[in-house]
């Protein structure tokens, strides 16, 4: 079965994937739009102002993202780059709905 990305997300058989470039340390919480990361390729910017260390970002990351979307936080996770700025985020549930809710929000 093969899904299509729109921009930082792309349906996967349980959800969603959104790919992210996160900047610990910010002023701020907050979802900064949409950036080119390489040729042809998109993440959703957010800045988080939880330290990079123990988990504390990607936590404000799940936190942020699940109040912005209104999903629980239980629905979010992070797959890939636990560590690194650039992360992919998981979002479970039916990927139809969650690429038009998402994307719409994006816009």
């Amino acid at each position: 079965m093969n899904h299509p990305a729109v921009g930082p997300l792309t349906a996967v058989a349980d959800g969603v994937r959104v790919t992210l470039r996160v900047t610990p340390g910010a002023a701020r919480n907050a979802v900064a739009g949409v950036a080119e990361t390489a040729p042809g390729r998109l993440a959703l910017k957010v800045t988080v102002t939880a330290a990079p260390e123990g988990g504390k970002a990607n936590a404000a990351v799940v936190k942020l993202l699940a109040g912005a979307w209104g999903l629980p936080k239980s629905a979010l996770s992070v797959v890939t780059g636990a560590t690194d700025r650039n992360k992919v985020l998981h979002v479970a549930g039916e990927p139809a709905e969650l690429m038009r809710r998402l994307g719409a929000l994006m816009d």
